[in-house]
């Protein structure tokens, strides 16, 4: 429970500066700010969206709380409350003022024009697809013992997993469902039970993600960066990124490791995709079973809150490897090689088709520092990346693949927004950026991939001339 509530009443009349507020950026010090009012959750562990409220701890939450958010939710902030701030503080121009009024009016007319309605019909349609693609990988595999088959079986179960994935995304991002348990439940289904991966493993580490895309912590006490980003030693998003292998190799043990690879990232990119999903699904597997958390986060909200759904969880992700076993073995007539190789090359392929998408969605594109971040808007439109069609592949097929995520831009500014509204909602988004003078960027998939490559050279190159010009032996 945060602190606010023992202060809230005597707290009414009290005024904060900005610069008081930026000092409490910790979970166990957390104070935040909404609509110019001061909130003091510091060690609210029992939030129901989990440890993300941290992740806003010393700054201003008002845009990213409407988009988390049902209509109605700030009044479980009243006991919070501890005074309010004192806007001149901010020191924000008055273009800045007009620039973040202008995107609170996009959102109230797209709430006015419907376009946080789902459709029944579409998601229904998209359900039975999916289960389609999974009857088809299994008949391939029953009814068949050609490996030829086989290869295609996997590989469609690997594709299967991945739209899975975009599907149990829009249930967890409550796109479908106003009543927010349906939302979990049908999550749990796509999520624990069809891919194996943790509902609300996934749930905290994205949206952590959301809240704060791209960003590198501010202390290492603060919860305040992307864990989507935190992928040291095997990738550095940005130069500030490489030289933290000074703390991870302090023993100087994995040293010569964390520069191996920091060199030749852009060639281990895609080796590392390929493994993504085993990755997820053993985190996914300790966060069910009480066995460990992949971060600091995580292990916050699992220690103090525990799983949310603890027998839905369990015997989802149980009974996923129950029909994955029997698929991988061929129903019993594969050898134990056999079974290990199709199981291998549907869970590589599925990495690569998850990671393909949304790493185009922020891979490469701007970082900041946590305690320096822009404001909601630019930082959500800066750090992301719509994918387009183009060299070879139509746009249908583009929005097939990715899910609604072509439109990720769109979708992190706002992320209850049903997918099939995405593409009206582009155009108006388009549009303001462009007004505000705001950079807006898309790429299609092949451009996309070349500049993901590119930046994680340019990271390399900066990093080794600065390793040279430290060590001139090198």
């Amino acid at each position: 429970m945060g602190k606010g509530g023992e202060k809230a009443i005597e707290s009414k009349s009290v005024k904060y500066t900005w610069d008081e507020v930026k000092k409490h950026t910790t979970p166990s010090d957390a104070w935040i700010v909404h609509s110019n009012k001061v909130y003091d959750v510091s060690e609210w562990h029992d939030h129901p969206g989990g440890a993300v409220i941290f992740t806003h701890a010393g700054d201003d939450m008002t845009d990213i709380f409407a988009a988390f958010h049902a209509a109605g939710s700030m009044a479980a902030m009243k006991q919070f409350y501890i005074g309010d701030l004192i806007p001149e503080s901010t020191k924000k121009p008055r273009e800045q003022i007009e620039f973040e009024r202008g995107y609170r009016d996009l959102r109230a007319k797209l709430i006015k024009m419907g376009m946080f309605k789902s459709s029944g019909l579409f998601y229904a349609y998209k359900c039975s697809f999916n289960m389609g693609m999974w009857a088809t990988a299994c008949a391939m595999v029953y009814f068949s013992d050609n490996i030829a088959m086989h290869i295609g079986s996997a590989l469609l179960l690997g594709l299967f997993w991945q739209q899975c994935g975009w599907l149990a995304h829009d249930f967890l991002h409550h796109q479908v469902f106003k009543r927010r348990s349906y939302g979990d439940v049908t999550g749990i289904f796509w999520g624990n039970l069809m891919q194996g991966y943790s509902m609300q493993w996934w749930k905290n580490k994205h949206n952590g993600h959301h809240a704060v895309p791209n960003l590198h912590n501010s202390s290492a006490l603060a919860q305040d960066g992307d864990p989507d980003i935190d992928t040291m030693p095997l990738l550095a998003w940005s130069l500030k990124q490489a030289q933290s292998f000074r703390e991870l190799s302090s023993d100087g043990k994995d040293t010569a490791f964390t520069k191996f690879m920091i060199k030749w990232q852009a060639f281990f990119y895609f080796p590392i995709l390929l493994l993504a999903r085993l990755s997820w699904l053993n985190e996914s597997f300790k966060t069910a079973y009480g066995l460990g958390a992949s971060s600091e986060n995580a292990k916050l909200e699992m220690q103090r809150r525990g799983l949310q759904y603890p027998v839905l969880e369990r015997t989802g992700i149980a009974l996923h490897y129950v029909w994955v076993f029997a698929l991988s073995s061929g129903f019993g007539r594969f050898s134990l090689m056999y079974s290990v190789a199709y199981f291998l090359l549907a869970t590589c392929s599925c990495g690569l088709f998850l990671a393909l998408v949304f790493g185009l969605g922020h891979n490469g594109m701007a970082t900041y520092d946590a305690d320096a971040r822009p404001d909601f808007w630019k930082l959500q439109v800066t750090t992301t990346r719509n994918i387009t069609g183009g060299h070879g592949f139509p746009q249908f097929f583009v929005d097939w693949l990715c899910g609604g995520l072509q439109y990720q831009v769109d979708h992190h500014l706002f992320p209850m927004m049903p997918r099939h509204n995405l593409a009206k909602t582009h155009k108006l988004v388009e549009s303001f950026c462009k007004e505000y003078g705001v950079k807006y960027h898309e790429a299609d998939l092949v451009d996309g991939t070349f500049e993901v490559l590119q930046h994680l050279s340019k990271v390399s190159d900066d990093f080794l001339r600065e390793m040279i010009h430290e060590f001139p032996a090198m």
